[in-house]
């Protein structure tokens, strides 16, 4: 039986930390390799052995559960974090799992034995476990091409044939089954109830057909714009979607209005729907959190197979393994050319350094491998060793295997708002849109901040007065606080506070700078003891924030954009780092709502820098609508 190869793992006498809570189980091996400019911080559900609409059980081959092979993170260095970010998730610090011999135990429990890398379900291979997988191309391998290709074609063709494809090439995971009912159950019941009640109570015709008119237009407008397909449904927790659905929804009931009468008033139509929106907000922020808790725990993933050379797959592996709330759990690479791996992904076969003399040894060793791991997903990072045309006729095998295929284009943090496709002369080709740095989009920005701090300003009033009373009255010193930051191209401006610390809070920094908690330019500490006791409170709810909407009003800062640094965190940046200020700062941003002082400096700068190349009008209604759940939980806040 052929052996799967082992990557080089954490000497046992590492002080590598363990996980953090939360971190994704990630097959036998996880790991982080990042250049200087990435950083990292992945689970995966039952594998095809524990389907029953897979292979039969007399005949599969089972394959290792990213639950239960925990892997090794090892970090190569301490690289400033730019590709970090999917989501507004906070990204978590590259760092060891567990040890080699904690896989090993791991595997050494499971029934069924252990392969060389003590994952269950494998049993052991003969010869020496630390002997490379030979090379496609030499002579065992070349021997070995029949057996292989033919067991390889049996086992894809048994594993993937009840494979579901959608425009995405498959579902992203087995997710719960109880999203879609709950979700139709929420789209039927969201405007039906609230029609027929508030139609009865103002005594208007007809309110049961009015609700169930209401309750299908509802539910087919949602269903005609794919909001429960199997790859929507639970990824996304965004308003606007809904808000988008909505307006439809009350556009085609005006269009019923009018076919069948003035049936209902309209203002108690319109209170009739409004509920449903809300309603359906609320549904996908649950099967959202729950999607992701699952992703967390290794539930709801595909196992993924990458392709590449060393260096490219180690890239690949680090930045899936560094986040958790995506679908995508790496369960093995096959490595182009003998070159080792520096992470510890498990290695179940490799392709040789040059192009084969017949396209079938690349596709029966890829396939082999595909059979081994169980892979739902083939990941292939193109490169010198992996030509176009070589990844052409290895997509030509994948595809008649039924086996979906994904290309890395070799991007990090592009919306996909930003790319265009396009094919001249047959070569795939993506345009990267410019992040919006002028133009309508920014005058629209421009224009929603003044308003909106403009209507915070006069809504806030009284709340101002109160905590202006509450810091003049519990501490001596001045109500407001203000400091010098820089803003938009590097300009100065004055930014406006409440004081949370004592008056002379400026001189005794230095004495404390031993003490700061951040691990780069920042200063921060947890329980500084500068804070006042109002200030304390002030800080945990972001109130001491509020007189920062003068700053808003008078343009020198926006409602949603980076943290806006101090002068002397200026003077040691960057060139990456300066690049923050591209756009005016922001009273909130990812930073905010993603940890806010928990953070490293890392994972604050690829938040920053996130948002500052894709930054939207939708994406910054919806990070201020995250901004209040930021402010009631208090994470991160002091």
């Amino acid at each position: 039986m052929r052996r799967v190869e082992e990557s080089p793992a954490v000497p046992a006498g590492s002080t590598e930390s363990e996980p953090r809570q939360g971190r994704r189980a990630f097959a036998s091996h996880a790991a982080t390799t990042v250049d200087s400019m990435g950083t990292a911080e992945p689970g995966d559900r039952d594998g095809s052995a524990d389907r029953p609409d897979r292979a039969d059980p007399a005949d599969r081959t089972d394959h290792p559960d990213p639950a239960d092979a925990v892997g090794v993170i090892r970090s190569v260095e301490p690289a400033r974090s730019l590709d970090s970010i999917r989501s507004a998730e906070p990204v978590r610090s590259a760092e060891s799992i567990r040890s080699a011999e904690s896989i090993r135990s791991v595997g050494s429990r499971a029934p069924g034995g252990t392969g060389a890398l003590g994952v269950p379900g494998h049993p052991p291979s003969g010869g020496d476990a630390g002997a490379p997988a030979p090379v496609p191309g030499g002579p065992a391998a070349v021997g070995d091409d029949a057996a292989r290709g033919r067991r390889a074609r049996h086992g894809v063709h048994r594993a993937h044939r009840a494979h579901l494809v959608h425009r995405a090439h498959s579902t992203y995971g087995e997710k719960s089954a109880w999203y879609l009912p709950l979700t139709l159950a929420t789209d039927v019941l969201g405007p039906a109830l609230p029609v027929l009640l508030v139609l009865r109570h103002f005594r208007e015709p007809h309110p049961l057909a009015c609700a169930v008119v209401a309750a299908a237009v509802w539910t087919s407008v949602r269903a005609l714009r794919r909001r429960y397909a199997a790859d929507v449904i639970g990824e996304s927790r965004g308003v606007m979607a809904v808000l988008g659905d909505w307006l439809v929804l009350l556009g085609v009931l005006a269009v019923l209005r009018t076919a069948f009468g003035e049936i209902v008033a309209p203002a108690h139509a319109l209170l009739g729907v409004t509920a449903a929106p809300l309603l359906t907000m609320a549904d996908r922020t649950v099967t959202h959190r729950h999607l992701i808790a699952d992703r967390r725990s290794a539930q709801a993933v595909r196992r993924v197979l990458v392709i590449g050379e060393p260096s490219s797959a180690d890239h690949v592996v680090g930045h899936l393994a560094a986040r958790t709330e995506h679908a995508y759990v790496v369960v093995g690479v096959v490595p182009v050319g003998g070159a080792g791996l520096a992470c510890g992904a498990p290695v179940p076969a490799r392709l040789g350094p040059l192009d084969p003399r017949r396209p079938a040894e690349d596709a029966s060793v890829v396939l082999a491998a595909v059979a081994e791991v169980g892979a739902e997903l083939v990941l292939m990072a193109p490169g010198p060793r992996l030509s176009a045309e070589r990844l052409r006729r290895l997509s030509w095998a994948l595809h008649d295997a039924g086996i979906p295929l994904a290309v890395l284009p070799g991007l990090v943090d592009v919306a996909v708002r930003r790319v265009q496709l396009d094919a001249p002369a047959g070569l795939a080709m993506l345009h990267i849109a410019p992040p919006a740095r002028r133009g309508l989009q920014l005058a629209l920005k421009g224009a929603f901040d003044r308003l909106g701090a403009a209507v915070g300003l006069l809504l806030l009033a009284p709340l101002f007065c109160a905590i202006a009373v509450a810091v003049r009255c519990t501490s001596p010193g001045p109500v407001f606080y203000r400091q010098t930051r820089f803003g938009r191209h590097g300009r100065p401006f004055t930014m406006w506070k409440f004081r949370t610390m004592v008056a002379d809070a400026d001189a005794r920094k230095a004495e404390l700078r031993a003490a700061n908690e951040n691990d780069g330019l920042m200063f921060k500490i947890r329980r500084d003891p500068r804070v006042t006791r109002v200030g304390r409170f002030l800080r945990r709810c972001s109130l001491d924030e509020l007189p920062q909407l003068l700053n808003v009003l008078a343009g020198e800062m926006s409602l949603v954009g980076p943290r806006p640094p101090l002068p002397d965190e200026v003077a040691h940046y960057d060139e990456v780092e300066l690049r923050r200020l591209s756009v005016k700062p922001g009273i909130t941003g990812l930073w905010q709502v993603s940890g806010r002082s928990e953070l490293s400096w890392d994972e604050t700068l690829a938040l920053d820098l996130r948002y500052v190349d894709n930054w939207s009008l939708i994406g910054d209604v919806d990070v201020m609508a995250r901004t209040f759940r930021a402010v009631v939980d208090g994470r991160g806040a002091y």
